[in-house]
C-alpha cells in the first residue's frame, strides 16, 4: 500500500534531522540529499501550486509589487477579531500593495493557519474597493484530495466583508472537504478585516 503524502513528508523531516548526525560519524550525506528531494517534490508537487509572485500576477497582471511586514496593536488585533468573525490572526502581516502607473490598484495578504493538522498559506488578493479580487493557494501540507478545486475558490471573487461571506450563507460548502472551506473562508474574512483596520489607521 503506497504512503500517505503526509507519511512522506514526515519521512523526508526525519531524514533532515539524520544529516547532522551522519556527519558527525564521517558518513557520507550525499545519497540523503539525492533521497530528501524526491520525497518533498512527492508532497508539494502533485498540487502543482502557483507561487505568490505567479499568483499575484495572475490578479493584477504587469502591475508593481512592493511588499512589506507590519505589526497589529493588540487593539488592532481585537478589531480584526470583531470585524472578521474568526480567530488566529496574527500581529505580524505580510502585505503586498500593486500598483500601476504609480497608481495603487490592489493589494494581497498572506494568510498561513492550520486546516485539519497540517497548515495551508493563502493568497487573498483585495481592489481597490475593498473587495476580493482573487484567492490563491500557495501551500497546502494536508492530502491533495482534501484541496478544494481552483472553482470553489473563485466564489470569493468580488466579495466583500459582509454577512454573504459565510458558509451558511453565500459561499457553499464542500462534501469531504468541510474543515478546509471553512479554514479558507475564515482567512478570506481575516484578511478583509485586516485590510480594513490597517487602511482606517493610515487616514
Amino acid at each position: 500500500m503506497k504512503e500517505s503524502r503526509a507519511t512522506l513528508f514526515f519521512s523526508f523531516l526525519e531524514v533532515i534531522r539524520t544529516i547532522p548526525r551522519r556527519a558527525a560519524l564521517g558518513l557520507q550525506a550525499g545519497p540523503l540529499f539525492l533521497i530528501a528531494p524526491a520525497l518533498l517534490s512527492s508532497v508539494v508537487g502533485a498540487a502543482d501550486l502557483p507561487s505568490v509572485e505567479q499568483a499575484l500576477r495572475l490578479a493584477f497582471p504587469g502591475a508593481k509589487v512592493s511588499r512589506e511586514s507590519l505589526f497589529l496593536t493588540a487593539e488592532q488585533l481585537e478589531a480584526v477579531a470583531d470585524r472578521s468573525g474568526a480567530d488566529g490572526q496574527r500581529a505580524l502581516v505580510t502585505r503586498f500593495t500593486l500598483r500601476e502607473g504609480g497608481r495603487v490598484v490592489g493589494w494581497a495578504y498572506l494568510d498561513t493557519h492550520r486546516v485539519r493538522t497540517l497548515p495551508e498559506t493563502l493568497v487573498v488578493m483585495i481592489d481597490e474597493k475593498g473587495r476580493v479580487r482573487r484567492v490563491e493557494v500557495v501551500a497546502f501540507r494536508e492530502p491533495p484530495e482534501y484541496l478544494p478545486p481552483r472553482r470553489w475558490y473563485a466564489q470569493f471573487d468580488g466579495r466583500a466583508l459582509d454577512g454573504e461571506l459565510d458558509l451558511k450563507t453565500g459561499i457553499h460548502a464542500m462534501t469531504g472537504a468541510t474543515l478546509s472551506v471553512r479554514a479558507a473562508t475564515d482567512a478570506v474574512r481575516r484578511a478583509l478585516a485586516v485590510h480594513a483596520v490597517i487602511q482606517q489607521g493610515s487616514r
